[in-house]
């Protein structure tokens, strides 16, 4: 039996806690914040709730593993985990607004092409197949399996070029695909929205971002009532019954090396504990930031999605009244303007009028009787830029004031397209921004799943960590941010210290 010690009780990190857990060792968690659960918070204020980090759940096979690999448990025997049907409602600069099912294809089809016109459907639905197509070859190395130490076939995008007359003229970006392939603004915002919900620019992500949306509509969306929390919970209670040890409000600030490799941790108050093994759940930027891992020069950082340049803003709206029966749970607001959206990313600015994603959850568990709980959120700059041509530290968010709660104002007059009589409903307001996603993780940024191509830039840090008997779990390692990829990143680093080099991910 081993000592493990674990930085950090995020999604990953707890994944992989539970699994070494029953595999025999010894694990001990340490959290600098007095909760678990990482970047799935809650906010709570008046007997309203709301999730400050992601609303839904896509590919559910993760957990389920997760649950019957640690208890022999079925998930929803541990969450109240319900499908998200219909998946969405899009609205589009023009008006024009379209609901889509959940998990059905054919369905999405005949609702695009009742929506937006005859052949809308057949466009998407050919791009699925091509999404489909970068999924099955990219999956298994992107997903399933450790980085391998040389990650350069991953730099290649795996997105097939479509037919174009008698040329195959491969598409770059997913801003490409959309103008090539889909050949409707709506549609291209469509497929542009998937990409802006991890963090992504369309105008920048790789073809192969593709696979976001044929994951969501091929695994579909799922909802936890109570919110997302609920599932970060109740990991955190499978962690409690397999006898791991969370002490909290113990900041990790060094490593112990003995021989070359980790032999424990340095906390914060001068304490030390020992271990055969650290996983680090921590965000990777802010393990060498803070130089918790020991480092001479930047060269020795690894890889972690450094091109990854926003965060997330949300917008927690108290509603007097109840919902429409028939609100969608989730509809997306679409910019009018998309090149300035991409354009403001880009320069580290706030645009005019963002994408917004409007969640509208049926859930008497989150709001006081007769009243609603509506959630805002949009892809925004981690770092912005107050004056012409600065971007020092002082023009964070932090000081953001005046135009912070200006941006606010714009996010919640798009949501009003979503949501009937939203300003006369408006019982009071929260407006959380990068800062306190700094506050509450260590980073700014809020990282995407791993994705192929882009010359590499967007693959994560390998779970095995530069220093012998590190390894890495959580949103800033392989296979990436997101809940599944958490869980997949948790999985993938207990694997490593069980079976060692010999390990070769999930069968």
């Amino acid at each position: 039996m081993a000592r493990i010690a674990v930085i950090g009780a995020g999604m990953g990190a707890m994944a992989a806690a539970a699994r070494l857990a029953v595999a025999g060792h010894r694990v001990t968690v340490y959290e600098r914040a007095d909760t678990h659960g990482g970047a799935v918070r809650r906010f709570a204020r008046d007997g309203f709730a709301f999730d400050t980090g992601p609303g839904l759940l896509h590919l559910p096979a993760v957990w389920r593993d997760f649950f019957v690999k640690t208890g022999r448990e079925p998930l929803e025997r541990c969450v109240d985990l319900v499908p998200v049907d219909p998946a969405g409602r899009h609205v589009f600069a023009d008006g024009t607004a379209v609901t889509l099912p959940n998990a059905s294809r054919a369905g999405v089809v005949s609702a695009l092409d009742g929506a937006l016109g005859a052949g809308a459907g057949e466009r998407w639905g050919g791009f699925l197949v091509r999404a489909r197509d970068a999924w099955d070859r990219s999956r298994r190395p992107l997903l399933e399996e450790p980085l391998p130490p040389d990650a350069s076939p991953l730099a290649s995008d795996p997105y097939p070029a479509a037919r174009s007359g008698l040329l195959r003229r491969p598409a770059r970006t997913l801003a490409d695909v959309g103008r090539r392939e889909l050949r409707d603004p709506r549609l291209a915002a469509l497929l542009g929205s998937h990409a802006l919900a991890y963090g992504f620019d369309p105008a920048t992500a790789p073809a192969s971002a593709a696979v976001l949306p044929y994951l969501e509509q091929t695994f579909g969306s799922w909802y936890a009532r109570g919110g997302i929390r609920a599932l970060a919970d109740a990991v955190h209670q499978r962690c409690l019954a397999r006898r791991v040890e969370f002490v909290l409000g113990a900041e990790v600030t060094g490593l112990r090396i003995e021989d070359g490799r980790a032999a424990g941790v340095e906390l914060a108050d001068g304490s030390t504990a020992g271990a055969d093994h650290v996983v680090a759940g921590a965000p990777v930027p802010a393990l060498y930031r803070d130089r918790v891992i020991p480092w001479h020069s930047p060269d020795e950082w690894p890889h972690h999605q450094s091109a990854v340049r926003t965060g997330r803003m949300t917008v927690c709206l108290a509603l007097r009244g109840t919902r429409e029966a028939d609100a969608a749970h989730r509809t997306v607001v679409h910019s009018p303007d998309p090149a300035g959206e991409s354009a403001a990313l880009a320069a580290g600015r706030l645009c005019d009028r963002p994408t917004v994603v409007v969640l509208r959850p049926d859930d008497e568990r989150l709001r006081p009787g007769g009243h609603e709980a509506v959630t805002v959120t949009a892809t925004v700059p981690a770092t912005v830029t107050i004056g012409p041509g600065s971007r020092s530290p002082e023009d964070r968010w932090g000081g953001g004031g005046a135009r912070v709660e200006a941006f606010a104002d714009r996010m919640a007059a798009a949501a009003e397209a979503a949501v009937p009589g939203l300003r006369e409903r408006l019982l009071w307001r929260e407006v959380r921004t990068p800062e306190d996603t700094f506050r509450e993780t260590g980073t700014r940024e809020v990282p995407g799943p791993a994705l192929a191509g882009a010359g590499g830039a967007l693959l994560p840090a390998a779970n095995v960590s530069p220093v012998p008997g590190v390894y890495f779990a959580g949103g800033w390692s392989h296979p990436g941010g997101g809940l599944a990829h958490s869980g997949m990143s948790g999985a993938l680093a207990a694997g490593l210290i069980v079976e060692g080099a010999d390990f070769r991910g999930s069968r």
